[in-house]
C-alpha cells in the first residue's frame, strides 16, 4: 500500500506569486489586447453596412356577428402552436417569396441578384480543378438565397404575432421589402380563403342536387303509406281510428251514466213504496199525468174531509165515505208509482243493451288500431328520414347562397392581419462595434490570463508546501477554567521510580487519548510498549520503591488523557464517540465501561451501542435490524440497572453493511440521548467502522497498554489515509482481578 506524503497532502497554492506573474506581464497583455482590438476595429471597417426593418403579423380569426352565419357558432382562436409555425413556413414559402421579387423587382437590384458580389470564387475554381463544371444558376435562384438570407421570421413569445425582419444595406428597401413579405402572405392567405369557399360552393352545389332527389322520394314515400295503410288524419293532426276510440269511449260512458241513473231511481221509488211513505215529492211521479189527476182528487177530497169534520164526527157516514175514497185514491197513487219504476227499469235495460252495443264497436275499432298502430311506427320512420333530408337541404341550401355571395364579391377576410408596417431604420443593425470590440477585449484579456495562470501552476512556481502554524498547534482544546476540580489534568511528578516485577498492577490505570493538535513528542523505540509513554502514574506505596527510573514525559502525539475525553463529553464537546480496537473488541468494551459509568455519574443520558462484539444475544438487535425482520423500537433495550440504552449484537451472525437502517438508529439515538458510545470491533475486514465513520462523531483507537506504539500509529494512519479524518488514539483500562 502506497502513501500520500505529508509534504504532498499540505501543498498549497500561492496566490501572491500568480498575481505577481500577472501584473509582470499585465503591458504584454494590454499591448496583445490593444492590437487584436484594432484588427478587429479595421476588419468591421470594410463590413458592409446592414440596416433591419420589422413588420409584424398577427394570425386570429377575422369573422364577424355582421360575416358569420347565422347558425354558426363564433369560432375558437387557434393557440396551437403549430397554427404559428405553419403560417410561418407559408410565408417563407417560394411563391409568396417570388411575388415580392416581381412587386419591388428585385432582379434588377444589384445587393440581391449576385452582381454586387461577382468576382473570385475558391469554391468555383476548386470545381473546374475537379473537372466538374458548376450548374448554372438562375437569377431567381440567386435572389431568393440572398432573400432568405437576409429575412428572418421569427414568433413573439406566447402570443400569435410573427415578425419578418428583414436586413439590406439601403434602409428604405429593407422597409419596402419586410411590408411587400407581410402583405403577399395576407394577400395570398385571402386568396386561399376564397378559393376554399368556392370550392365550397361547388360541393354544396352538387349536394343540394342530390337532396332534393332524396327529399321527393321520401315525402312521396310517405303520402304511399298513409293512402295503402289508410292512415288518414282528421282534426288536430289526429287520426281517424283515434277519433273513433274517443267518440265510442264517451259514449259507452254515457249511457252507462243513463242506465245507473234510470236503476236508482227506479229503486227509490219502490223503496218508498215499500215502507208505505208517499212518493209526491219524486220528481218521476209528479212528472205521469195520471198520478197528476189522482194527486189533484186526492187533494180535492182531503179538503172536503176536512170541512165536513168540522161539523160531523169521525163515524158519520159522510166522513167514512171520504176516507175511504182517500185511501183508493193512494192506492191507485202507489200503483202507478209502480208503473213508474218498472218504467225506469226499462229505460236502464234499453241503455244496458245500447251499451253492449257500443262495447262491441270498441272492440271492432280497437283491433283497427293495432293494426293501424304498427304501421304508424314505419310511417313514423318515414317522416323522420324525410324531415331528416328536408333540413339537410335547407341547411345546404343557405350555406350556398352564403358561399355564393362571397365569392361572387370576392370577398373574404383572412385569418392574418399587418398590425404593424415596417419603417427605415436609421441606425445599423449590422455589424455591433461596440459589442464586438467589447466581446474581443475580454476575450484575449481573460485568455491571457488564463495561461499565465496555467503556466505558473504545471511549473510549479505558484505551489508552495504548507506547514500548520504553531499557534494551531499550540492551542488548548478547552479551556481549564470550565473542568471540575476532579477533572483537571495534573502533571505528575518528576520521580525516579522503576517498577517492580511480579507487583500487581495500580486499581485503576486512566487511559490515555490522542488529540492531534498536541504538541508533538520525540519519539520512541518500537520496542517500547505503549503502557511507559502513554499512562498517567499514580504515585502509590508500591511505587515508592525505585527500581528502575521512569520518565515522566509529555503525552506522546496524538493522544489525550481519559479525564480530557471525560471532560469532552460532560461539557458538551463530544456527542458520539466511536471505538475501534487495535486487537480485539474487549479494549473497547473497557473503555465503554469507562465512558458510560462517568457519563451517568454526571447525571447525562447514555445510549450504548455493540456493533462489533459478534456475540449472539438473546436480545434482538443491530444484526435483526440490518435484516429489516424487526423495528427500531424492537432493538433498544434497557440495561440490567436501568440506567442507560442498550443496543446489543442481536441474533444474526453479521449486520448487513447494504442497510442504511443501522445509520438512522444511530441519528435518531443522538437527537434523543446526550451521550452515544458505538463499539464497531477490531480494525480489519470484521469491523463496522466503515458504516459508521461517516457520521459526525469522534473515533477512537483504543489499544492495550502492551502494545507497541509504532503498531499503533501506524494503524491510525492507515485509517486517517482510508477516509476516516482523524482518529484517535486511546489506551484500554487495565483489567481488575475480581
Amino acid at each position: 500500500m502506497t502513501y500520500e506524503s505529508p509534504a504532498v497532502r499540505d501543498a498549497r497554492i500561492d496566490v501572491g506569486a500568480v498575481l505577481g506573474a500577472v501584473f509582470k506581464r499585465l503591458p504584454r497583455i494590454i499591448l496583445i489586447t490593444l492590437l487584436l482590438l484594432a484588427a478587429a476595429f479595421v476588419f468591421l471597417m470594410f463590413q458592409p453596412r446592414l440596416y433591419e426593418s420589422s413588420a409584424s403579423i398577427l394570425i386570429e380569426p377575422r369573422d364577424n356577428v355582421y360575416t358569420r352565419a347565422s347558425n354558426d357558432a363564433v369560432a375558437p382562436n387557434p393557440t396551437d402552436a403549430s397554427v404559428v409555425s405553419s403560417q410561418m413556413e407559408l410565408l417563407k414559402s417560394r411563391d409568396t417569396l417570388l411575388k415580392v421579387v416581381d412587386q419591388l423587382d428585385l432582379r434588377s437590384v444589384p445587393e440581391f441578384n449576385g452582381s454586387a458580389s461577382g468576382g473570385f470564387s475558391p469554391m468555383a475554381v476548386i470545381t473546374q480543378m475537379l473537372g466538374r463544371k458548376s450548374a448554372p444558376v438562375s437569377v431567381d435562384e440567386i435572389v431568393l438565397s440572398t432573400l432568405y438570407d437576409r429575412m428572418t421570421v421569427i414568433q413573439a413569445r406566447d402570443s400569435r404575432i410573427m415578425s419578418v425582419l428583414v436586413r439590406s444595406t439601403n434602409p428604405q428597401l429593407a422597409a419596402d421589402i419586410a411590408n411587400a413579405v407581410a402583405n403577399a402572405h395576407v394577400t395570398r392567405r385571402a386568396q386561399l380563403s376564397l378559393s376554399d369557399t368556392a370550392e365550397a360552393s361547388t360541393w354544396l352545389r352538387e349536394e343540394i342536387d342530390k337532396l332534393r332527389v332524396r327529399v321527393t322520394d321520401a315525402e312521396r314515400a310517405v303520402a304511399d303509406f298513409k293512402v295503402n295503410n289508410d292512415l288518414f288524419t282528421g282534426g288536430n293532426n289526429t287520426s281517424l281510428v283515434d277519433q273513433q276510440l274517443s267518440t265510442i269511449a264517451s259514449q259507452i260512458s254515457a249511457a252507462q251514466e243513463r242506465k245507473n241513473t234510470a236503476l236508482s231511481r227506479a229503486a227509490v221509488i219502490r223503496g218508498l213504496l215499500d215502507r208505505g211513505q208517499p212518493i209526491d215529492s219524486l220528481n218521476d211521479v209528479r212528472q205521469s199525468p195520471a198520478i197528476q189527476q189522482l194527486s189533484e182528487e186526492k187533494a180535492r177530497l182531503q179538503g172536503e174531509k176536512a170541512q165536513r169534520s168540522a161539523t160531523l164526527l169521525d163515524n158519520h157516514p159522510t166522513i167514512r165515505a171520504l176516507t175511504a175514497q182517500i185511501a183508493e185514491l193512494n192506492n191507485q197513487i202507489a200503483i202507478e208509482g209502480r208503473r213508474v219504476a218498472e218504467a225506469l227499469e226499462a229505460e236502464a235495460q234499453v241503455e244496458a243493451d245500447v251499451e253492449t252495443s257500443l262495447q262491441a264497436d270498441l272492440t271492432r275499432v280497437k283491433s283497427s288500431a293495432s293494426t293501424a298502430t304498427q304501421d304508424t311506427v314505419t310511417l313514423d320512420g318515414l317522416q323522420r328520414e324525410a324531415k331528416a333530408q328536408r333540413d339537410l337541404l335547407e341547411g345546404y341550401l343557405q350555406r350556398y347562397n352564403e358561399a355564393i355571395s362571397r365569392t361572387d364579391s370576392n370577398s373574404a377576410l383572412p385569418d392574418v392581419r399587418v398590425i404593424s408596417v415596417a419603417a427605415p431604420s436609421v441606425s445599423p443593425a449590422s455589424p455591433r462595434t461596440t459589442m464586438v470590440l467589447l466581446a474581443v477585449g475580454i476575450v484575449s484579456v481573460a485568455l491571457q490570463v488564463g495561461i499565465i495562470i496555467f503556466s505558473e501552476l504545471i511549473s510549479g512556481r505558484a505551489i508552495v508546501p504548507g506547514a500548520r502554524p504553531q499557534d494551531e498547534l499550540e492551542a488548548v482544546p478547552f479551556s481549564e477554567d470550565e473542568l471540575e476540580p476532579d477533572q483537571r489534568w495534573e502533571e505528575p511528578a518528576v520521580a525516579e521510580v522503576a517498577p517492580v516485577k511480579d507487583e500487581p498492577a495500580p486499581e485503576r490505570v486512566e487511559p490515555v487519548v490522542a488529540v492531534q493538535d498536541e504538541p508533538v513528542a520525540p519519539a520512541k523505540p518500537a520496542e517500547e510498549p505503549v503502557q511507559a509513554i502513554m499512562a498517567e502514574p499514580e504515585i502509590t506505596a508500591e511505587t515508592k520503591a525505585p527500581a528502575e527510573p521512569v520518565r515522566a514525559n509529555l503525552p506522546p502525539a496524538n493522544t489525550i488523557s481519559y479525564s480530557q475525553l471525560a471532560s469532552d463529553l460532560v461539557l458538551g464537546r463530544t456527542h458520539l464517540v466511536i471505538l475501534a480496537g487495535q486487537s480485539s473488541n474487549e479494549d473497547c468494551e473497557d473503555l465503554a465501561e469507562e465512558l458510560v459509568g462517568d457519563a451517568l455519574a454526571k447525571g447525562l443520558s447514555v445510549a450504548l451501542v455493540d456493533a462489533g462484539s459478534g456475540r449472539a444475544s438473546d436480545e434482538v438487535g443491530l444484526t435483526d435490524l440490518s435484516t429489516e425482520s424487526v423495528s427500531f423500537g424492537d432493538v433498544v433495550h434497557k440495561s440490567a440497572d436501568n440506567s442507560f440504552a442498550e443496543i446489543p449484537w442481536g441474533q444474526g451472525t453479521a449486520i448487513d453493511r447494504r442497510s442504511s437502517k443501522p445509520i438512522t438508529l444511530i441519528e435518531a439515538l443522538g437527537d434523543i440521548y446526550e451521550v452515544v458510545v458505538i463499539m464497531t470491533g477490531p480494525v480489519g475486514m470484521t469491523s463496522t467502522l466503515s458504516m459508521f465513520g461517516a457520521l459526525d462523531g469522534r473515533i477512537l483507537l483504543v489499544a492495550p497498554k502492551d502494545e507497541p506504539f509504532e503498531a499503533i500509529e501506524q494503524t491510525r494512519i492507515q485509517l486517517a489515509e482510508a477516509g476516516f479524518g482523524s482518529v484517535e488514539i486511546a489506551a484500554a483500562p487495565e483489567r481488575v482481578a475480581a
